[in-house]
């Protein structure tokens, strides 16, 4: 019998994986041989896969797929590369000038705004809506306007949702704990102190290699990590048997390369890319590619409604982010509610499937609406991004991010960033625990050398 090595054991996958991997494909639009397709329902069918002879003929499978052509009556243009994005995009715009006189109270803000985002939504991380709805309706906090606690909630009600301590309410942490969406952003950072303006996506590979320990990654970036042990670099990491290749991992990726961009989303954008084609391609890098140009705009436009459609700019318009994201623009330009805009998210979206639960475009769409509907107000906004559930700690971040950069730390309310105080708690080999002053200085010194400013 055939012996697989240590790394290709690294990531088993089930069959639910089986069913996100065929989804993708079709999503995709990949030819799909009937051969195929029943192969994959054989194994989903049959449930348990854990067997090495299962596991070897899923990523037999994986390969498969990934080599299948694409239909021809597909009506997306979904390039990976970043040229060819680019070549996609339509209104992009160069650089604007910035004030470098404000970008220390831009970087406490982007860091404070993208903790207090992430702290709101880190307890319920991976909550069904409909129980997360429950817990808020029983503890008061509907429409959600509060960071959640633990210790004063009833013990019936802990006991009934499921409440553990562990999982860091509001009233049992101290700083801000460790969290893949405040791990990456540091890691951004590093990327840039070590490969400067002119980084590639080796260093960024490099950087997960030598700072991210494997069991603190998830989906996709577990993935990659998986290839580079196989040696092999992006963007073939970013493809080799991994079915989460357009889910959220890159897109909360993006912030310390548009912090780092100010008034420049080109520049924004085109780093997202060096970081997110190690592990992600087509919509998950527009994710990133977003994100990013958001965050370099938010610098300087101060409505937020032209934030996002500048971001939209540096995302191909005939990609399936690009139709969705302009779909919630189109909606929130109509005068529908943000409860009806819900509704309709919710027949589209089921959170019970984690290929929806986790894809890029399901919570790009949650990202959008909350800073449309939130119009602006920072705590209404996270709140917005956290109550539907879905990837509540992501989206809470990724909010509170393009907040803490267009509002700046001067215009954060008390109650969201107190709790935080000066500490945050990171799981990288170097880094643990670091002062949120200190990361700041050092933020915006940085922030000034890539510009050289």
């Amino acid at each position: 019998m055939q012996t697989l090595s240590w790394a290709q054991e690294y990531i088993r996958l089930e069959a639910e994986d089986l069913k996100v991997e065929l989804a993708q494909a079709r999503e995709e639009g990949r030819e799909l041989p009937e051969a195929v397709v029943a192969e994959f329902e054989r194994l989903i069918a049959q449930g348990d896969v854990s067997g090495r002879a299962d596991q070897k003929r899923i990523g037999e499978l994986l390969d498969t797929v990934i080599s299948l052509p694409f239909r021809a009556d597909y009506e997306y243009s979904e390039p990976s590369d970043v040229e060819g994005i680019l070549a996609e995009c339509e209104g992009y715009k160069t650089a604007v000038a910035y004030d470098y006189a404000q970008v220390e109270d831009l970087a406490r803000g982007a860091w404070l705004g993208r903790m207090a985002g992430c702290l709101l939504g880190k307890p319920v991380e991976g909550w069904m809506s409909d129980r997360l709805e429950g817990m808020l309706r029983a503890t008061d906090n509907w429409p959600l306007r509060r960071y959640l606690p633990f210790e004063s909630v009833d013990a019936d009600v802990r006991e009934k949702y499921k409440m553990e301590r562990r999982f860091w309410w509001i009233d049992t942490v101290d700083g801000m704990p460790e969290d893949d969406d405040v791990n990456y952003s540091f890691i951004g950072k590093l990327v840039l102190e070590h490969g400067g303006s002119d980084f590639t996506p080796v260093h960024v590979a490099f950087a997960w290699q030598n700072e991210l320990p494997a069991w603190h990654t998830f989906t996709a970036e577990r993935v990659a990590q998986r290839n580079f042990l196989l040696d092999m670099e992006p963007p073939t990491s970013a493809l080799y048997r991994n079915p989460y290749r357009e889910w959220i991992g890159a897109q909360i990726r993006a912030d310390f390369f548009g912090w780092a961009s100010p008034g420049n989303p080109e520049q924004a954008a085109r780093w997202a890319w060096r970081d997110a084609c190690v592990s992600h391609y087509k919509n998950g890098i527009y994710g990133e590619m977003w994100v990013a140009a958001m965050l370099a705009i938010a610098a300087i436009e101060k409505d937020v409604r032209s934030v996002i459609i500048g971001g939209l700019a540096y995302v191909p318009t005939r990609s399936r982010l690009h139709a969705a994201l302009s779909r919630v623009v189109k909606m929130y330009d109509s005068g529908m509610t943000h409860e009806a805009f819900m509704s309709d998210f919710r027949e589209r979206w089921d959170d019970t499937f984690k290929h929806h639960w986790c894809h890029v475009i399901a919570n790009a769409e949650i990202v959008a609406s909350s800073l449309l509907w939130g119009a602006g107000d920072f705590g209404q906004t996270i709140c917005m991004a956290v109550q539907p559930g879905f990837d509540t700690d992501c989206n809470g971040a990724t909010c509170g991010s393009v907040l803490g950069v267009l509002l700046g730390a001067s215009k954060l309310p008390e109650e969201w960033v107190k709790p935080l105080g000066d500490k945050v708690t990171l799981g990288l080999v170097s880094f643990h625990q670091q002062s949120i002053a200190k990361l700041v200085s050092d933020s915006a010194a940085l922030i000034r050398k890539v510009n050289n400013k």
